[in-house]
Protein backbone atom coordinates (compact mmCIF):
# COMPACT_ATOMS: atom_id res chain seq x y z
CA UNK A 1 0.00 0.00 0.00
CA UNK A 2 0.97 3.58 -0.60
CA UNK A 3 1.05 6.62 1.15
CA UNK A 4 1.83 8.99 -2.19
CA UNK A 5 -0.91 6.76 -3.68
CA UNK A 6 -3.31 7.94 -0.57
CA UNK A 7 -1.97 11.73 -0.89
CA UNK A 8 -2.89 11.60 -4.49
CA UNK A 9 -6.52 10.37 -4.15
CA UNK A 10 -9.62 12.34 -5.05
CA UNK A 11 -11.97 13.07 -2.67
CA UNK A 12 -14.23 12.56 -5.60
CA UNK A 13 -15.44 8.95 -6.81
CA UNK A 14 -15.51 7.08 -8.70
CA UNK A 15 -14.20 8.75 -11.56
CA UNK A 16 -14.26 12.63 -11.26
CA UNK A 17 -11.68 14.49 -9.44
CA UNK A 18 -12.49 17.57 -7.44
CA UNK A 19 -10.94 20.96 -8.29
CA UNK A 20 -7.86 22.12 -6.74
CA UNK A 21 -6.60 17.92 -5.96
CA UNK A 22 -3.65 17.04 -7.68
CA UNK A 23 -0.13 16.48 -5.88
CA UNK A 24 -1.00 16.47 -2.71
CA UNK A 25 -3.30 16.34 0.11
CA UNK A 26 -5.21 19.03 0.56
CA UNK A 27 -3.98 21.79 4.11
CA UNK A 28 -6.80 21.04 6.00
CA UNK A 29 -6.08 17.08 5.52
CA UNK A 30 -2.35 17.34 6.22
CA UNK A 31 -3.01 19.53 9.25
CA UNK A 32 -5.30 16.95 10.43
CA UNK A 33 -3.28 13.68 9.86
CA UNK A 34 -0.38 15.55 11.69
CA UNK A 35 -2.08 16.49 14.21
CA UNK A 36 -3.22 12.51 14.14
CA UNK A 37 -0.04 10.99 14.50
CA UNK A 38 1.50 13.17 17.25
CA UNK A 39 -0.47 11.44 19.71
CA UNK A 40 -2.18 8.40 17.23
CA UNK A 41 -4.91 8.50 19.84
CA UNK A 42 -7.44 5.86 20.45
CA UNK A 43 -10.34 7.78 19.56
CA UNK A 44 -10.19 10.70 16.97
CA UNK A 45 -13.20 12.56 15.11
CA UNK A 46 -12.74 14.65 12.16
CA UNK A 47 -15.71 16.61 11.36
CA UNK A 48 -14.91 18.14 7.72
CA UNK A 49 -17.76 19.34 5.41
CA UNK A 50 -19.31 16.85 2.62
CA UNK A 51 -16.89 17.67 -0.34
CA UNK A 52 -14.08 18.06 1.58
CA UNK A 53 -12.32 14.72 1.60
CA UNK A 54 -12.80 12.46 4.65
CA UNK A 55 -12.49 9.33 2.53
CA UNK A 56 -9.21 10.69 1.17
CA UNK A 57 -7.96 11.99 4.61
CA UNK A 58 -9.24 8.55 6.06
CA UNK A 59 -7.20 6.59 3.83
CA UNK A 60 -4.01 8.20 3.92
CA UNK A 61 -4.53 7.82 7.68
CA UNK A 62 -5.04 4.20 7.57
CA UNK A 63 -1.60 3.47 5.23
CA UNK A 64 0.67 5.01 7.56
CA UNK A 65 -0.70 2.99 10.29
CA UNK A 66 -0.23 0.13 8.26
CA UNK A 67 2.96 1.38 7.53
CA UNK A 68 4.18 2.13 11.15
CA UNK A 69 2.83 -1.38 12.28
CA UNK A 70 0.33 0.07 14.33
CA UNK A 71 -2.65 -1.84 12.67
CA UNK A 72 -2.75 -4.75 10.83
CA UNK A 73 -6.39 -4.66 9.72
CA UNK A 74 -9.22 -2.18 9.08
CA UNK A 75 -13.14 -1.82 8.79
CA UNK A 76 -14.97 0.65 7.69
CA UNK A 77 -18.17 0.93 9.00
CA UNK A 78 -21.14 3.04 6.36
CA UNK A 79 -24.71 3.94 6.50
CA UNK A 80 -25.65 2.16 3.01
CA UNK A 81 -24.71 -0.66 1.14
CA UNK A 82 -23.45 1.42 -2.06
CA UNK A 83 -20.84 3.21 0.51
CA UNK A 84 -19.29 0.30 1.19
CA UNK A 85 -18.05 -0.37 -2.23
CA UNK A 86 -17.65 3.12 -2.85
CA UNK A 87 -14.95 2.75 -0.12
CA UNK A 88 -13.77 -0.65 -1.07
CA UNK A 89 -12.64 1.28 -4.59
CA UNK A 90 -10.81 4.21 -2.84
CA UNK A 91 -9.08 2.35 -1.10
CA UNK A 92 -8.04 -0.17 -3.83
CA UNK A 93 -6.46 2.71 -5.45
CA UNK A 94 -3.75 2.96 -2.30
CA UNK A 95 -3.18 -0.58 -2.08
CA UNK A 96 -5.78 -1.48 0.79
CA UNK A 97 -7.95 -4.32 -0.07
CA UNK A 98 -11.05 -3.91 1.58
CA UNK A 99 -14.32 -6.45 1.05
CA UNK A 100 -16.96 -4.78 0.59
CA UNK A 101 -19.19 -8.05 0.19
CA UNK A 102 -18.70 -9.87 3.57
CA UNK A 103 -21.80 -11.01 5.37
CA UNK A 104 -22.13 -12.02 8.83
CA UNK A 105 -22.60 -15.84 8.15
CA UNK A 106 -19.31 -15.68 6.47
CA UNK A 107 -17.87 -14.85 9.92
CA UNK A 108 -14.59 -13.94 8.63
CA UNK A 109 -13.04 -11.84 5.39
CA UNK A 110 -10.85 -14.38 3.21
CA UNK A 111 -6.67 -13.37 3.54
CA UNK A 112 -6.20 -11.60 0.68
CA UNK A 113 -8.10 -8.45 2.22
CA UNK A 114 -6.64 -5.85 4.66
CA UNK A 115 -9.96 -5.43 6.13
CA UNK A 116 -13.83 -5.49 5.42
CA UNK A 117 -16.73 -2.65 4.57
CA UNK A 118 -20.03 -2.99 6.83
CA UNK A 119 -23.18 -1.35 7.60
CA UNK A 120 -23.95 -0.27 10.96
CA UNK A 121 -27.12 -2.34 10.66
CA UNK A 122 -24.89 -5.09 9.90
CA UNK A 123 -22.69 -4.42 13.06
CA UNK A 124 -26.32 -4.28 15.15
CA UNK A 125 -27.58 -7.57 14.25
CA UNK A 126 -24.48 -9.32 15.44
CA UNK A 127 -21.91 -6.99 17.44
CA UNK A 128 -19.90 -9.78 19.40
CA UNK A 129 -19.03 -11.40 15.56
CA UNK A 130 -17.51 -8.13 14.97
CA UNK A 131 -16.24 -7.79 18.71
CA UNK A 132 -14.28 -11.16 18.09
CA UNK A 133 -13.29 -10.12 14.68
CA UNK A 134 -11.80 -6.66 16.33
CA UNK A 135 -9.99 -8.67 19.03
CA UNK A 136 -8.34 -11.04 16.72
CA UNK A 137 -5.97 -7.83 15.27
CA UNK A 138 -5.15 -4.68 16.00
CA UNK A 139 -7.74 -2.77 14.21
CA UNK A 140 -8.31 0.15 13.05
CA UNK A 141 -11.91 1.11 12.88
CA UNK A 142 -13.46 3.90 10.64
CA UNK A 143 -16.66 4.90 11.28
CA UNK A 144 -18.02 6.90 8.17
CA UNK A 145 -20.95 9.52 9.15
CA UNK A 146 -20.88 8.32 13.01
CA UNK A 147 -23.44 10.13 13.82
CA UNK A 148 -25.72 7.34 12.60
CA UNK A 149 -24.27 5.47 15.24
CA UNK A 150 -26.54 7.09 17.74
CA UNK A 151 -30.10 6.23 15.35
CA UNK A 152 -31.60 4.42 18.08
CA UNK A 153 -30.20 3.50 21.84
CA UNK A 154 -29.47 -0.25 20.55
CA UNK A 155 -27.24 0.69 17.57
CA UNK A 156 -25.09 2.66 19.97
CA UNK A 157 -24.84 0.09 22.08
CA UNK A 158 -24.32 -2.77 19.34
CA UNK A 159 -21.50 -0.27 18.16
CA UNK A 160 -20.04 0.35 21.61
CA UNK A 161 -19.99 -3.32 21.98
CA UNK A 162 -17.72 -4.39 18.93
CA UNK A 163 -15.61 -1.90 18.28
CA UNK A 164 -14.54 -1.15 22.54
CA UNK A 165 -11.79 -3.51 21.39
CA UNK A 166 -10.51 -1.72 18.49
CA UNK A 167 -6.69 -0.28 18.78
CA UNK A 168 -7.53 2.96 16.89
CA UNK A 169 -10.95 4.36 16.12
CA UNK A 170 -11.68 7.37 13.50
CA UNK A 171 -14.95 9.13 13.31
CA UNK A 172 -15.62 11.24 10.20
CA UNK A 173 -18.69 13.27 9.72
CA UNK A 174 -19.55 15.84 7.60
CA UNK A 175 -23.19 16.69 9.57
CA UNK A 176 -22.25 15.87 13.53
CA UNK A 177 -25.38 17.53 14.80
CA UNK A 178 -28.38 15.17 15.71
CA UNK A 179 -31.88 16.33 15.85
CA UNK A 180 -32.40 13.78 19.41
CA UNK A 181 -30.96 13.42 21.93
CA UNK A 182 -29.29 9.95 21.56
CA UNK A 183 -25.00 9.93 22.18
CA UNK A 184 -22.92 8.96 19.22
CA UNK A 185 -20.56 6.10 20.41
CA UNK A 186 -17.08 6.94 21.01
CA UNK A 187 -18.00 10.60 20.63
CA UNK A 188 -16.96 13.30 23.39
CA UNK A 189 -19.30 15.15 24.87
CA UNK A 190 -18.01 17.90 27.08
CA UNK A 191 -20.32 20.00 29.79
CA UNK A 192 -20.98 23.69 28.68
CA UNK A 193 -21.71 26.95 30.89
CA UNK A 194 -25.66 25.66 30.12
CA UNK A 195 -24.85 22.62 31.88
CA UNK A 196 -25.51 20.69 28.57
CA UNK A 197 -23.38 18.41 27.00
CA UNK A 198 -22.14 19.10 23.59
CA UNK A 199 -20.34 16.94 21.15
CA UNK A 200 -16.23 17.84 20.48
CA UNK A 201 -14.17 17.39 17.49
CA UNK A 202 -10.95 16.66 17.52
CA UNK A 203 -10.52 18.55 13.76
CA UNK A 204 -13.04 20.71 12.27
CA UNK A 205 -12.90 21.63 8.90
CA UNK A 206 -16.43 23.46 8.88
CA UNK A 207 -18.39 24.47 4.98
CA UNK A 208 -17.39 28.54 5.48
CA UNK A 209 -13.73 27.42 5.35
CA UNK A 210 -14.16 25.19 2.90
CA UNK A 211 -15.76 27.96 0.52
CA UNK A 212 -13.14 30.58 1.03
CA UNK A 213 -10.61 28.02 0.06
CA UNK A 214 -12.50 26.81 -2.82
CA UNK A 215 -12.80 23.43 -1.88
CA UNK A 216 -16.67 23.29 -2.43
CA UNK A 217 -19.08 25.24 -4.51
CA UNK A 218 -21.31 28.30 -3.38
CA UNK A 219 -24.84 27.64 -3.02
CA UNK A 220 -28.13 29.64 -4.65
CA UNK A 221 -31.17 28.70 -2.78
CA UNK A 222 -34.00 29.26 -4.95
CA UNK A 223 -37.46 29.73 -3.31
CA UNK A 224 -41.11 28.98 -4.62
CA UNK A 225 -44.33 29.76 -3.02
CA UNK A 226 -47.45 29.90 -4.32
CA UNK A 227 -51.41 29.57 -3.80
CA UNK A 228 -52.44 26.43 -2.26
CA UNK A 229 -56.06 24.05 -1.94
CA UNK A 230 -56.73 21.04 0.45
CA UNK A 231 -58.91 19.57 2.00
CA UNK A 232 -58.92 18.36 5.59
CA UNK A 233 -59.74 15.04 7.12
CA UNK A 234 -63.17 16.69 8.73
CA UNK A 235 -63.57 17.73 4.84
CA UNK A 236 -63.07 21.36 5.56
CA UNK A 237 -61.40 23.12 1.90
CA UNK A 238 -58.60 25.10 3.04
CA UNK A 239 -56.34 28.22 0.83
CA UNK A 240 -53.28 29.23 1.98
CA UNK A 241 -49.95 30.47 0.27
CA UNK A 242 -46.85 28.65 0.96
CA UNK A 243 -44.51 31.23 2.23
CA UNK A 244 -47.12 33.08 4.41
CA UNK A 245 -47.65 32.99 7.67
CA UNK A 246 -49.50 30.51 9.40
CA UNK A 247 -49.86 27.59 11.99
CA UNK A 248 -47.14 24.55 11.75
CA UNK A 249 -50.13 22.27 10.96
CA UNK A 250 -51.11 24.52 8.10
CA UNK A 251 -47.52 25.20 6.87
CA UNK A 252 -46.99 21.20 6.63
CA UNK A 253 -50.20 20.20 4.86
CA UNK A 254 -49.71 23.87 2.24
CA UNK A 255 -46.12 21.83 1.61
CA UNK A 256 -47.79 18.28 0.86
CA UNK A 257 -49.73 20.41 -1.14
CA UNK A 258 -47.20 22.28 -3.33
CA UNK A 259 -45.32 18.02 -3.61
CA UNK A 260 -48.07 16.43 -4.57
CA UNK A 261 -47.92 15.59 -8.63
CA UNK A 262 -51.53 16.11 -9.02
CA UNK A 263 -51.21 19.83 -9.07
CA UNK A 264 -49.44 22.60 -10.58
CA UNK A 265 -46.60 23.86 -8.10
CA UNK A 266 -44.00 20.93 -8.47
CA UNK A 267 -44.41 20.64 -13.04
CA UNK A 268 -43.54 24.48 -12.69
CA UNK A 269 -40.96 24.24 -10.17
CA UNK A 270 -39.14 21.20 -12.21
CA UNK A 271 -39.33 23.38 -15.20
CA UNK A 272 -37.70 25.77 -13.55
CA UNK A 273 -35.06 23.73 -12.45
CA UNK A 274 -34.42 22.50 -15.99
CA UNK A 275 -34.42 25.60 -17.31
CA UNK A 276 -31.31 26.45 -14.67
CA UNK A 277 -29.97 22.91 -15.37
CA UNK A 278 -29.58 23.76 -19.61
CA UNK A 279 -28.30 27.00 -18.30
CA UNK A 280 -25.39 25.55 -16.06
CA UNK A 281 -24.69 23.16 -18.63
CA UNK A 282 -23.56 26.10 -20.96
CA UNK A 283 -20.98 26.33 -18.78
CA UNK A 284 -20.61 22.69 -17.66
CA UNK A 285 -21.56 20.31 -20.13
CA UNK A 286 -21.75 17.22 -18.11
CA UNK A 287 -23.99 19.30 -15.44
CA UNK A 288 -26.48 17.03 -13.58
CA UNK A 289 -29.56 17.31 -11.93
CA UNK A 290 -31.07 15.49 -8.69
CA UNK A 291 -34.73 15.29 -7.20
CA UNK A 292 -35.04 14.08 -3.99
CA UNK A 293 -39.01 13.14 -3.00
CA UNK A 294 -40.39 12.08 0.30
CA UNK A 295 -41.27 8.75 -1.59
CA UNK A 296 -41.40 6.28 -4.35
CA UNK A 297 -44.94 7.13 -5.86
CA UNK A 298 -44.21 11.04 -5.84
CA UNK A 299 -40.18 9.80 -7.23
CA UNK A 300 -42.33 8.46 -9.91
CA UNK A 301 -44.23 10.90 -10.81
CA UNK A 302 -41.63 13.86 -11.01
CA UNK A 303 -39.49 11.46 -13.15
CA UNK A 304 -42.54 11.55 -15.91
CA UNK A 305 -43.00 14.82 -15.22
CA UNK A 306 -39.67 15.75 -16.07
CA UNK A 307 -39.58 13.37 -18.86
CA UNK A 308 -42.08 15.81 -20.35
CA UNK A 309 -40.16 18.81 -19.39
CA UNK A 310 -36.88 17.67 -21.12
CA UNK A 311 -37.65 14.97 -23.32
CA UNK A 312 -34.91 12.43 -21.73
CA UNK A 313 -35.91 9.89 -19.73
CA UNK A 314 -34.94 10.38 -15.95
CA UNK A 315 -32.59 7.57 -13.45
CA UNK A 316 -35.02 6.47 -10.79
CA UNK A 317 -33.40 5.57 -7.96
CA UNK A 318 -35.76 3.68 -5.65
CA UNK A 319 -34.06 2.46 -2.13
CA UNK A 320 -35.88 -1.46 -2.38
CA UNK A 321 -34.93 -1.60 -6.26
CA UNK A 322 -32.00 -4.24 -7.10
CA UNK A 323 -29.21 -2.35 -9.14
CA UNK A 324 -29.94 0.81 -7.37
CA UNK A 325 -25.77 1.41 -6.40
CA UNK A 326 -25.48 0.54 -10.31
CA UNK A 327 -27.74 3.32 -11.37
CA UNK A 328 -25.95 5.91 -9.22
CA UNK A 329 -22.73 4.92 -10.64
CA UNK A 330 -23.71 5.09 -14.06
CA UNK A 331 -25.13 8.14 -13.63
CA UNK A 332 -22.35 9.67 -11.51
CA UNK A 333 -19.97 8.64 -15.16
CA UNK A 334 -22.81 9.18 -17.55
CA UNK A 335 -24.09 12.61 -19.28
CA UNK A 336 -27.62 12.11 -18.58
CA UNK A 337 -29.44 15.30 -17.30
CA UNK A 338 -31.84 13.88 -13.85
CA UNK A 339 -31.56 11.77 -11.75
CA UNK A 340 -34.44 11.31 -9.11
CA UNK A 341 -34.06 9.59 -5.46
CA UNK A 342 -36.19 8.86 -2.26
CA UNK A 343 -33.29 8.14 0.04
CA UNK A 344 -30.53 6.02 -1.71
CA UNK A 345 -28.48 9.29 -2.73
CA UNK A 346 -27.63 10.14 1.28
CA UNK A 347 -24.52 11.60 2.66
CA UNK A 348 -21.13 10.12 1.29
CA UNK A 349 -22.73 9.71 -2.32
CA UNK A 350 -20.22 11.12 -4.55
CA UNK A 351 -21.72 12.19 -8.04
CA UNK A 352 -19.59 15.07 -8.59
CA UNK A 353 -21.25 16.33 -11.40
CA UNK A 354 -24.41 17.49 -9.38
CA UNK A 355 -25.12 20.95 -9.97
CA UNK A 356 -28.73 21.60 -9.37
CA UNK A 357 -31.19 20.32 -7.20
CA UNK A 358 -34.90 20.24 -6.34
CA UNK A 359 -36.18 19.41 -2.85
CA UNK A 360 -38.94 18.26 -3.03
CA UNK A 361 -39.51 16.19 0.31
CA UNK A 362 -41.67 17.27 3.69
CA UNK A 363 -38.53 16.27 5.39
CA UNK A 364 -37.37 18.85 7.53
CA UNK A 365 -34.79 17.79 10.35
CA UNK A 366 -31.65 20.26 9.74
CA UNK A 367 -29.16 16.80 9.42
CA UNK A 368 -31.22 15.82 6.51
CA UNK A 369 -31.11 18.78 5.06
CA UNK A 370 -27.62 18.99 5.33
CA UNK A 371 -27.26 16.05 3.85
CA UNK A 372 -29.21 16.89 1.18
CA UNK A 373 -27.35 19.95 0.13
CA UNK A 374 -24.13 17.66 1.10
CA UNK A 375 -24.22 16.05 -2.25
CA UNK A 376 -23.95 19.17 -4.25
CA UNK A 377 -21.42 20.97 -2.97
CA UNK A 378 -18.15 18.79 -4.54
CA UNK A 379 -16.44 21.36 -6.38
CA UNK A 380 -14.35 19.96 -9.33
CA UNK A 381 -12.60 23.13 -10.58
CA UNK A 382 -13.24 26.82 -10.23
CA UNK A 383 -16.19 28.96 -10.60
CA UNK A 384 -18.64 26.12 -10.34
CA UNK A 385 -21.95 27.20 -8.46
CA UNK A 386 -24.88 24.98 -7.13
CA UNK A 387 -28.76 25.47 -7.38
CA UNK A 388 -31.12 23.62 -5.23
CA UNK A 389 -35.05 24.85 -5.59
CA UNK A 390 -36.84 25.15 -2.30
CA UNK A 391 -40.32 25.51 -1.03
CA UNK A 392 -41.09 28.72 0.97
CA UNK A 393 -41.20 27.03 4.06
CA UNK A 394 -39.36 28.94 6.94
CA UNK A 395 -37.88 25.87 8.47
CA UNK A 396 -37.00 24.89 5.42
CA UNK A 397 -35.36 28.40 4.64
CA UNK A 398 -33.67 28.87 7.49
CA UNK A 399 -31.86 25.48 7.12
CA UNK A 400 -30.70 27.45 3.90
CA UNK A 401 -29.57 30.74 5.78
CA UNK A 402 -27.46 28.53 8.80
CA UNK A 403 -25.71 26.65 6.05
CA UNK A 404 -22.30 27.87 7.22
CA UNK A 405 -23.09 27.37 10.79
CA UNK A 406 -21.27 25.01 12.27
CA UNK A 407 -23.33 23.07 14.91
CA UNK A 408 -22.74 20.42 17.82
CA UNK A 409 -24.57 17.24 19.07
CA UNK A 410 -26.42 18.69 21.97
CA UNK A 411 -27.25 16.00 25.01
CA UNK A 412 -29.22 16.81 28.09
CA UNK A 413 -31.55 18.95 26.88
CA UNK A 414 -35.51 18.23 26.45
CA UNK A 415 -37.42 17.89 22.48
CA UNK A 416 -40.68 19.98 23.10
CA UNK A 417 -43.27 19.60 20.87
CA UNK A 418 -43.04 22.40 18.22
CA UNK A 419 -39.55 22.70 18.67
CA UNK A 420 -36.93 22.10 15.22
CA UNK A 421 -35.93 18.94 17.73
CA UNK A 422 -39.17 17.18 17.73
CA UNK A 423 -40.17 15.14 14.50
CA UNK A 424 -41.68 17.83 12.25
CA UNK A 425 -43.23 15.99 8.97
CA UNK A 426 -44.40 12.09 8.92
CA UNK A 427 -41.75 11.60 6.54
CA UNK A 428 -39.11 12.38 9.22
CA UNK A 429 -40.00 9.41 11.53
CA UNK A 430 -40.50 7.41 8.60
CA UNK A 431 -37.29 8.18 7.26
CA UNK A 432 -35.35 7.11 10.43
CA UNK A 433 -37.00 3.71 10.37
CA UNK A 434 -36.76 2.80 6.71
CA UNK A 435 -32.58 3.37 7.49
CA UNK A 436 -33.01 0.61 9.84
CA UNK A 437 -35.06 -1.32 7.80
CA UNK A 438 -33.89 -0.86 4.58
CA UNK A 439 -36.72 0.28 2.98
CA UNK A 440 -38.82 3.30 2.44
CA UNK A 441 -42.32 2.36 2.55
CA UNK A 442 -45.05 4.24 0.62
CA UNK A 443 -46.78 7.08 2.56
CA UNK A 444 -50.91 6.94 2.90
CA UNK A 445 -51.39 9.93 4.84
CA UNK A 446 -55.54 10.31 5.09
CA UNK A 447 -55.46 13.67 7.13
CA UNK A 448 -55.89 15.92 4.32
CA UNK A 449 -56.38 15.46 0.43
CA UNK A 450 -54.21 17.97 -1.78
CA UNK A 451 -56.91 19.91 -4.19
CA UNK A 452 -54.78 22.07 -6.32
CA UNK A 453 -51.31 24.36 -6.36
CA UNK A 454 -49.78 26.65 -8.32
CA UNK A 455 -46.10 27.78 -7.76
CA UNK A 456 -44.58 31.51 -7.12
CA UNK A 457 -40.81 32.58 -7.70
CA UNK A 458 -40.25 34.44 -4.19
CA UNK A 459 -36.62 35.12 -3.70
CA UNK A 460 -33.18 33.70 -4.19
CA UNK A 461 -31.26 32.65 -0.71
CA UNK A 462 -27.38 33.12 -0.84
CA UNK A 463 -25.03 33.57 2.23
CA UNK A 464 -27.89 34.01 4.69
CA UNK A 465 -29.32 37.14 2.42
CA UNK A 466 -32.48 36.87 0.57
CA UNK A 467 -31.96 38.42 -3.25
CA UNK A 468 -34.91 39.18 -5.59
CA UNK A 469 -39.13 39.71 -5.59
CA UNK A 470 -41.99 37.70 -6.22
CA UNK A 471 -42.46 36.82 -9.69
CA UNK A 472 -45.07 34.86 -11.59
CA UNK A 473 -43.85 31.79 -12.79
CA UNK A 474 -41.88 32.16 -16.89
CA UNK A 475 -41.80 35.36 -16.37
CA UNK A 476 -38.76 37.75 -17.64
CA UNK A 477 -38.31 38.61 -13.84
CA UNK A 478 -37.96 34.56 -12.66
CA UNK A 479 -35.53 33.99 -15.93
CA UNK A 480 -33.05 36.90 -14.92
CA UNK A 481 -32.23 34.16 -12.06
CA UNK A 482 -32.38 31.43 -13.40
CA UNK A 483 -30.13 32.18 -15.95
CA UNK A 484 -27.30 33.04 -13.79
CA UNK A 485 -24.23 31.87 -15.26
CA UNK A 486 -23.47 28.27 -14.11
CA UNK A 487 -19.49 29.02 -14.05
CA UNK A 488 -19.20 32.03 -11.48
CA UNK A 489 -15.78 33.49 -8.76
CA UNK A 490 -17.54 33.13 -5.45
CA UNK A 491 -17.29 37.67 -5.36
CA UNK A 492 -19.35 37.59 -8.38
CA UNK A 493 -21.81 35.82 -7.37
CA UNK A 494 -23.84 38.30 -4.76
CA UNK A 495 -22.81 41.46 -7.00
CA UNK A 496 -24.99 39.94 -9.86
CA UNK A 497 -27.91 38.86 -7.70
CA UNK A 498 -27.77 42.30 -6.68
CA UNK A 499 -27.76 43.53 -10.07
CA UNK A 500 -30.70 41.28 -10.93
CA UNK A 501 -32.62 42.49 -8.06
CA UNK A 502 -32.19 45.95 -9.10
CA UNK A 503 -33.54 45.15 -12.63
CA UNK A 504 -36.07 43.42 -11.58
CA UNK A 505 -37.42 46.29 -9.17
CA UNK A 506 -36.74 48.73 -11.86
CA UNK A 507 -39.55 46.49 -14.26
CA UNK A 508 -41.80 46.18 -11.55
CA UNK A 509 -42.33 50.11 -11.63
CA UNK A 510 -42.48 50.21 -15.56
CA UNK A 511 -45.21 47.63 -16.20
CA UNK A 512 -47.24 48.55 -12.39
CA UNK A 513 -50.60 49.89 -12.85
CA UNK A 514 -49.79 53.45 -11.77
CA UNK A 515 -53.36 53.08 -9.82
CA UNK A 516 -51.80 49.95 -7.82
CA UNK A 517 -47.97 51.19 -8.03
CA UNK A 518 -47.87 52.32 -4.60
CA UNK A 519 -49.99 49.34 -3.09
CA UNK A 520 -48.05 46.50 -4.32
CA UNK A 521 -44.31 48.46 -4.61
CA UNK A 522 -45.30 48.97 -0.02
CA UNK A 523 -46.79 45.26 0.32
CA UNK A 524 -43.62 44.08 -1.55
CA UNK A 525 -40.81 46.40 0.02
CA UNK A 526 -42.52 45.23 3.82
CA UNK A 527 -42.45 41.92 2.98
CA UNK A 528 -39.07 41.77 1.60
CA UNK A 529 -37.75 43.71 5.00
CA UNK A 530 -40.06 41.34 7.38
CA UNK A 531 -38.03 38.46 5.20
CA UNK A 532 -34.75 40.31 5.98
CA UNK A 533 -35.54 40.78 9.53
CA UNK A 534 -36.55 36.99 10.04
CA UNK A 535 -33.43 35.78 8.19
CA UNK A 536 -31.13 38.22 10.87
CA UNK A 537 -33.12 37.43 13.79
CA UNK A 538 -32.36 33.52 12.88
CA UNK A 539 -28.99 34.22 12.60
CA UNK A 540 -27.93 36.70 15.32
CA UNK A 541 -30.45 35.22 17.76
CA UNK A 542 -32.59 37.99 18.51
CA UNK A 543 -36.07 38.26 18.66
CA UNK A 544 -37.69 39.86 15.50
CA UNK A 545 -39.52 42.99 17.03
CA UNK A 546 -35.74 43.62 18.81
CA UNK A 547 -34.52 43.66 15.34
CA UNK A 548 -37.02 45.42 13.86
CA UNK A 549 -37.09 48.06 16.66
CA UNK A 550 -33.02 48.20 16.30
CA UNK A 551 -33.72 49.17 12.73
CA UNK A 552 -36.38 51.92 13.58
CA UNK A 553 -34.14 53.46 16.21
CA UNK A 554 -30.99 53.13 13.20
CA UNK A 555 -33.00 54.76 10.82
CA UNK A 556 -35.59 56.83 12.28
CA UNK A 557 -39.16 56.76 11.28
CA UNK A 558 -42.45 55.68 12.48
CA UNK A 559 -43.34 51.61 12.82
CA UNK A 560 -43.39 49.53 10.03
CA UNK A 561 -46.90 49.56 9.18
CA UNK A 562 -46.68 53.42 9.51
CA UNK A 563 -43.53 54.17 7.63
CA UNK A 564 -43.20 55.25 3.94
CA UNK A 565 -41.49 53.79 1.04
CA UNK A 566 -38.35 55.53 1.61
CA UNK A 567 -37.97 54.87 4.92
CA UNK A 568 -38.63 51.22 4.50
CA UNK A 569 -36.11 51.17 1.76
CA UNK A 570 -33.81 52.39 3.65
CA UNK A 571 -34.46 49.90 6.25
CA UNK A 572 -33.54 47.35 3.96
CA UNK A 573 -29.94 48.88 2.80
CA UNK A 574 -29.38 48.83 6.47
CA UNK A 575 -29.75 45.37 7.37
CA UNK A 576 -28.29 43.94 4.51
CA UNK A 577 -24.82 46.22 5.40
CA UNK A 578 -25.32 44.47 9.11
CA UNK A 579 -25.62 40.80 7.38
CA UNK A 580 -21.79 41.72 6.01
CA UNK A 581 -20.74 42.86 9.51
CA UNK A 582 -21.29 46.56 8.39
CA UNK A 583 -23.07 47.74 11.54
Amino acid sequence: MSTAAASNLSPAFPERAAWGTASKLRAWQADALTQYLRTTPCDFLAVATPGAGKTTYALRLATELFATGLISRVTVVAPTEHLKTQWADAASRVGIRIDPHFTNAAGRHGSEFHGVAVTYAQVASKPLLHRARTQAAPTLVILDEIHHGGDNLSWGEAIREAFEPATHRLGLTGTPFRSDTSPIPFVRYEMGKDSIRRSEADYTYGYAEALRDGVVRPVLFLAYGGSMRWRTKAGDEVSARLGEPMTKDATAQAWRTALDVKGEWIPSVLAAADKRLTEVRRGVPDAGGLVIASNQTQARGYAKILHDISDEKPVVVLSDYAGSSGKIEEFAEGNQRWMVAVRMVSEGVDVPRLCVGVYATSTSTPLYFAQAVGRFVRARRRGEIASIFLPSVPVILEHAARLEDERDHALDRVSLPGDEASIWSPEDGILAAANRAGSTPDLDEPSFEALESEAEFDHVVFDAQQFGLNAEVGSSDEQEFLGLPGLLELDQVATLLRARQSAQKGHSRKKADPEMATHRAMAASRKELNSLVSAYARKSGARHAVVHADLRQTCGGPTLDQANAAQVAQRIETIRRWFVGRR
